[in-house]
């Protein structure tokens, strides 16, 4: 917890829910532990990108409740559904609005459609039910008690449209997936817009808003929200990645090298998982990347 005058924000960690499968290394195949952010002021607060399940849901809702605090806004930074399905279960439970940018609510209705074939196959009967109903704000600018929470779109990162929340007063930046914390990032955008550029380019743009913490949308509890660690431990990831990608043949051997680099990254799920997204688009050049999206994560 990190506090500024009347101003605070607690983060909860909610860990991956329960699948079936294995990976190249035998080991069981887990989803990223997810990152939520309570911005919290002495009577009102905010929260960001709530989880994927109703489990998830039940915990991050009695997380808030004890915090003692009216939910007036659900926060969403991009349009992945593990960082939104469960807005709506918390929205009806507190009577919060579900806040985005343009961008973000165009993705998350990308997402909302193809959630049959890809996120209910994961996790069957476990995500509640999700329908769009977020809604933009003026300026890409809502407040807390007085405060500014900006709402900063990135552009493409692991997703396209993705956007950060700044809150200056607290030095913080909500960084969603444009920034990482010990866990393995998602590179199959690498494959769509045909490197990692863009991604850098967000970097560059939170980390031009001068944040002294930064929360990651996924993030290993251990470690603490210093944002200058996180934004070289990220930027040193994506060069690590290009690096391998020059070397290594396989899908397999991008994998292995990556977890040989990084033993202690949690999500070596999401890691196949890309590389299998980047090696299957380059081996494959004439199929559908929609198709080999699909398949990498079933």
């Amino acid at each position: 917890m990190t506090t500024s005058g009347n101003l605070a924000y607690d983060v909860l960690v909610n860990d991956p829910p329960p699948q079936d499968g294995l990976l190249p290394n035998g080991e069981p195949k887990r989803f990223s532990p997810q990152a939520s952010t309570l911005i919290y002021g002495s009577e009102e607060a905010v929260l960001t990108d709530p989880g994927l399940t109703a489990e998830q849901a039940r915990a991050v809702g009695d997380w808030v409740e004890g915090k003692g605090r009216n939910l007036t806004d659900i926060f969403i930074t991009h349009g992945h559904g593990d960082h939104w399905f469960a807005a709506g279960l918390l929205a009806d439970r507190f009577g919060a609005r579900v806040v985005a940018s343009a961008g973000t609510i165009g993705q998350m209705r990308a997402s909302a459609a193809t959630r049959p074939v890809l996120w209910d196959k994961l996790y069957p009967g476990l995500i509640p039910p999700a329908p769009v109903t977020a809604v933009t704000v003026p300026g890409n600018r809502f407040t807390l008690e007085g405060h500014d929470l900006v709402i900063v779109e990135t552009g493409d990162t692991d997703s396209a449209d993705s956007t950060v929340l700044h809150v200056p007063d607290l030095g913080l930046v909500v960084a969603g997936d444009v920034i990482y914390n010990g866990v393995h990032m998602y590179l199959a955008q690498r494959a769509i817009v045909g490197g990692l550029g863009p991604w850098r380019a967000a970097i560059d743009t939170v980390e031009a808003l001068q944040p002294r913490h930064i929360v990651c949308g996924h993030q290993n509890k251990e470690l603490d929200d210093d944002a200058g660690r996180t934004i070289a431990e990220t930027r040193q990831y994506l060069d690590d990645a290009d690096d391998l990608l020059r070397t290594e043949n396989t899908a397999t051997g991008f994998f292995n090298a990556k977890i040989e680099r990084y033993p202690d990254h949690l999500g070596r799920m999401i890691l196949w998982i890309g590389a299998s997204v980047v090696y299957g688009v380059r081996d494959h050049p004439e199929e559908d990347i929609r198709k080999i999206i699909l398949s990498s994560w079933l």
